[in-house]
């Protein structure tokens, strides 16, 4: 039912601040940014071959990406993989013995489904399932 990895997710404390980084030093264009009120961040995405990077910047101390900078500082906060049946994963993965974040999928940063997997049952990778919600 995982068809890739469709993004890794990175913790940063400021867009402004990192997205020049991206572009210049690393050569990649920014594809879009979105808000995602329901986690409390702003996203700014970017493509390197058939995988994404999506930069995640707290909008509220409350978020749980200023949580894990405070906690871990910046850097890769999960990895995302593009499923085709995220409910059916959801399920699988707690028949496995995973411990779900979320049981049921929302709606999250590039008009896709997503929920997450615990990273205690994850070997301390926060996983995330997503589907396109078109």
């Amino acid at each position: 039912m995982i068809t890739k990895i469709d993004h890794l997710g990175v913790a940063v404390k400021s867009l402004e601040t990192v997205i020049p980084y991206y572009e210049d030093v690393l050569g990649l264009k920014c594809e879009g940014r979105e808000e995602v009120e329901s986690q409390k961040v702003r996203t700014a995405f970017f493509a390197a071959g058939d995988v994404h990077i999506e930069l995640l910047e707290p909008t509220s101390e409350e978020s749980p990406i200023a949580k894990f900078i405070e906690k871990n500082g910046e850097g890769i906060h999960h990895i995302a993989f593009a499923t085709d049946d995220i409910t059916g994963q959801l399920g699988q993965a707690k028949e496995k013995g995973a411990r779900l974040i979320h049981e049921v999928p929302f709606a999250g940063a590039g008009e896709k489904l997503v929920a997450f997997l615990h990273p205690k049952s994850s070997f301390g990778v926060l996983t995330e399932f997503c589907q396109d919600a078109k």
